[in-house]
């Protein structure tokens, strides 16, 4: 493959970076280009990176002043998913026992993102954790170290690191940390520890009042203990709490009405939220009661006039879905054709997406698998979707 263009690219970089001299104090310096440099980058060009790295390494030993470029050179080796070569370059940095305090800061930095990159993260967190205290870069040490934290499920670690986190960069971090509660919550409701669930999620919500998804839980264990009149009580609240998350509790909400026998004060307080949040969720909740209660036609009515204010796909396969029990003939097929076209125009569409990145899928996941966001998922109302 042809690399010759990332000659000017590095060039540039170590010039660049020669210039910006890490926002301290070290004074402006002309780069020259050495011989051995160019016979590195020559290397590095035709494919034989091992001995790119032998050549910069040795230049390293005879020219100090290099140190910016093999910083340069080492990130670029890791960007190429090439990090045996980037930790090289990174640990032999480190190893010079005259190296500014900066720099080895720098590169001990750099050789810890090497090893959260190749997946190494004991040997990450120990670098990240000898870093804390870095006036240069303890912030991104604390959130390299929430990462490692993150992806080894150790929770109580990642609520210390994220409190550390919120001390220094005053970022608030309360939504992510009721999140981290709630990863504790759910561990003990798999070991069926309900007691410490709840402790969790009574910590999750003093930390953060809005968090749906402690309301969500808690509501399950409150169900699982037959205790539906609290369960509803939780659920009711996720209205002030974040109404874009209502969907996901419109079933439990209708199975405590059914519990305690109260299937028309169902009916009364989802016409209700529906009047000010119109969700999917809600008119399929709905017509399900109000055809079990009043019958086939008024279903049918009460589906169509949505539709009517509120045209969408879903929407209308609904309404064909309950127009089709009271059909015979010509009709019912015609229904019939348009049931299976709209089963397959609303197949693949996603029930959930992420605002921040645009992942998509099926499931609901609170940690966005594709930009590692907290709360940024959110439910798609398909029968909003205009037609």
């Amino acid at each position: 493959m042809n690399l010759w263009w990332l000659i000017p690219i590095i060039i540039a970089v170590s010039v660049y970076l020669g210039y910006s001299l890490r926002h301290r104090r070290f004074i402006q310096q002309k780069i020259n280009l050495p011989q051995n440099y160019l016979l590195g980058l020559n290397f590095l060009l035709n494919e034989e990176p091992d001995k790119a790295v032998d050549v910069f390494i040795k230049m390293l030993e005879v020219d100090s002043n290099m140190v910016e470029t093999h910083l340069a050179v080492g990130n670029l080796f890791r960007r190429r998913g090439e990090v045996d070569r980037a930790i090289r370059i990174h640990q032999n940095l480190i190893a010079r026992s005259q190296l500014d305090q900066a720099y080895r800061e720098q590169s001990l930095y750099e050789l810890g993102q090497d090893y959260l990159y190749a997946g190494m993260l004991d040997r990450a967190e120990r670098i990240f954790l000898e870093m804390v205290n870095s006036k240069e870069h303890a912030e991104n040490a604390l959130t390299a170290l929430l990462d490692i934290y993150q992806q080894e499920k150790m929770w109580e670690k990642a609520i210390q690191m994220a409190y550390k986190l919120e001390n220094i960069s005053k970022k608030n971090m309360h939504a992510v940390i009721a999140h981290y509660y709630c990863e504790l919550a759910e561990e003990k409701k798999l070991k069926k520890q309900n007691g410490q669930a709840q402790l969790y999620l009574s910590q999750a919500l003093d930390v953060d009042h809005q968090c749906a998804r402690a309301s969500l839980l808690q509501a399950e264990l409150e169900i699982s203990a037959n205790d539906y009149q609290s369960a509803l009580k939780t659920l009711k609240r996720i209205k002030n709490q974040n109404p874009q998350y209502l969907s996901e509790a419109i079933e439990a909400i209708a199975h405590c009405y059914e519990k305690l026998n109260e299937e028309e004060k169902l009916v009364t307080y989802l016409m209700q939220i529906l009047e000010e949040y119109p969700r999917g969720t809600i008119v399929m909740k709905l017509s399900e009661y109000i055809r079990k209660l009043k019958g086939e036609k008024i279903a049918a009515n009460f589906v169509a006039d949505y539709v009517r204010r509120y045209p969408s796909l879903g929407g209308i396969n609904l309404f064909i879905n309950l127009y089709l029990s009271s059909t015979e003939g010509r009709a019912r097929q015609d229904l019939l054709i348009l049931q299976s076209l709209m089963k397959k125009l609303l197949a693949d569409k996603p029930d959930y997406q992420c605002v921040s990145c645009g992942f998509s899928g099926k499931a609901m996941h609170w940690h966005c698998p594709g930009c590692k966001q907290w709360n940024s998922i959110k439910p798609i109302y398909a029968l909003e979707e205009p037609c």
